[in-house]
């Protein structure tokens, strides 16, 4: 087995790191990252229902963006837009 994948039992301690805690933490990790690709290829059907649906993917995409922002920061922004918009006469 290469010392890059030796398991946590054979890890020690140099350095002062901890090799158990940092395998532990790595193996976490590793689970999460796979966790967050798989829910990210659930998260792609779903908008690939919805365009199969008729809807628009782009403005779904911008809506989910909005709805995770508290109420004055997207005023805020949609405040700011509007001010770009009509300094470059777009309204």
């Amino acid at each position: 087995m290469s010392e890059n994948n030796r398991p946590s039992s054979m890890a020690s301690s140099v350095g002062g790191v901890a090799g158990d805690r940092l395998i532990q933490l790595l193996e976490r990790i590793e689970r999460l990252e796979e966790e967050k690709a798989g829910t990210a290829d659930d998260i792609r059907d779903v908008y690939a229902e919805a365009k199969s649906a008729g809807f628009e993917t782009k403005i779904m995409r911008q809506i989910v963006r909005l709805r995770k922002m508290d109420r004055q920061k997207r005023q805020e922004q949609e405040e700011l837009l509007e001010l770009y918009k009509s300094a470059i006469g777009l309204e």
